[in-house]
């Protein structure tokens, strides 16, 4: 195991908990002889102080996306997404925040536990938004070019995207037959096959298909 693998693993450990949690840091910082700075005005478990903080919760997701542990990924994805937070009564009154918008936190200490704080956090909501399309589906634009390359669970059999350029449209078509977490074995691009891993675009107001296989 490498040296990312090994902190990764730690991480998991430490800071993921079973209670569906990310952490920032544990323990918090309550009696302590020293003072790490204004985190500790947070009461322990609250924000920074112990809490799961959102915005660098889902640098953790990422960075198992990099490891091309996909279904490590999208279960933390599945974690820190809201829409899980508030699909049944029991969520709702626990999480007490609007579920279809991005908390920056979540309480990780008793009474609170569960309970969100700061929502319509735009910067986290920003990097959630990127996580998904790009560490995870793959999708990222490189000048004129468009790159896929996924890190999915290996229990999904495909999915499917549609990408505008100004007025040219690319439906993207991603199959997994051997059921991997990542890898790209072929890509064409309207029935041809490309080398490489630039897909360009043609901004030619015409519909196009990428079609991605990996293994």
């Amino acid at each position: 195991m490498d040296l990312r693998s090994l902190v990764m693993k730690s991480v998991t450990e430490r800071l993921v908990r079973d209670d569906q949690q990310i952490l920032l840091l544990v323990p918090p910082f309550d009696k302590t002889s020293r003072d790490p700075g204004y985190i500790k005005g947070y009461p322990p478990g609250i924000r920074e102080n112990g809490g799961q903080y959102t915005h660098a919760a889902l640098w953790i997701a990422w960075a198992f996306a990099d490891l091309g542990e996909g279904d490590r990924a999208e279960a933390l994805y599945r974690i820190l997404n809201p829409i899980y937070r508030g699909n049944t009564l029991d969520k709702v009154e626990r999480y007490r925040v609007e579920p279809y918008v991005v908390a920056a936190d979540v309480y990780s200490v008793p009474p609170h536990i569960g309970r969100g704080g700061w929502t319509w956090y735009t910067g986290s909501a920003g990097w959630m938004y990127r996580l998904g399309l790009e560490a995870i589906l793959g999708l990222r634009r490189v000048g004129k070019a468009l790159q896929i390359n996924p890190c999915i669970p290996g229990k999904w059999s495909g999915y499917e995207i549609t990408y505008k350029d100004g007025d040219t449209s690319y439906r993207i078509l991603v199959d997994n037959p051997e059921g991997v977490n990542c890898g790209v074995k072929e890509t064409t691009l309207d029935g041809k096959i490309l080398t490489g891993v630039d897909i360009p675009l043609l901004e030619d107001g015409e519909d196009h298909t990428i079609h991605i296989k990996m293994g």
